[in-house]
């Protein structure tokens, strides 16, 4: 047995437009969802909330300015911030030689005085930076302002027989530098040992 299918619908623009009128007044599309019904609750109590600016007196909007202008201003110090700290997470070994133009021994000089004044985090840092700007004057090393501690270290164990000092020296110089970690004075002394014994070593 064969159904007949109906045929197809082919109403007039009149029908058409009264099917529609009768299918939009249907309760159903008149409902609001969740999200509708809260930002109309929350304009509703912002437009009943919110004096006008003549019921406010001038004390009360002279404190919001100065409020809000800190809030700009601390937003601002944590964006300088942000930008300045991705470079030291993104590169955690960071640059040795800085662009100060200063000679291995005008370094050393400085880590001596950093250590005799008890700054041992001082001395360890630029007793490494002398380390690695002697090898530059020897001409064991490339003058590059980009050079990490790991770079200096890794070039100066392939040619010199240092048993993985100057490897514990970069960590110790990225860790008080970039970590913030406090240096002790074993370590100052450590790093400022390694340093005079390749200064005299050919």
């Amino acid at each position: 047995m064969i159904l007949l299918q109906p045929p197809p619908l082919e109403p007039t623009p009149e029908e058409g437009r009264s099917w529609l009128r009768r299918e939009l007044a249907d309760p159903e599309y008149h409902e609001l969802d969740l999200v509708e019904r809260i930002l109309r609750w929350i304009e509703r109590t912002l437009s009943d909330g919110i004096p006008s600016a003549g019921d406010v007196p001038w004390a009360q909007t002279v404190a919001a300015m100065v409020v809000f202008a800190a809030l700009l201003v601390g937003l601002g110090l944590l964006v300088s911030r942000a930008r300045r700290s991705p470079r030291a997470a993104r590169d955690r070994d960071g640059d040795v030689l800085t662009d100060e133009s200063l000679s291995a021994a005008a370094l050393r000089e400085r880590a001596e005085a950093a250590y005799a004044s008890g700054d041992h985090g001082a001395a360890l840092i630029d007793g490494f930076r002398a380390l690695a700007r002697r090898q530059v004057e020897r001409g064991r090393l490339a003058e590059d302002l980009g050079l990490t501690a790991a770079e200096v270290a890794a070039s100066l164990e392939r040619e010199m027989s240092i048993e993985g000092r100057a490897g514990r020296a970069a960590e110790l110089f990225n860790e008080v530098l970039y970590g913030n970690h406090p240096a002790t004075r074993e370590q100052a002394e450590g790093v400022l040992a390694l340093e005079q014994e390749l200064a005299v070593a050919r």
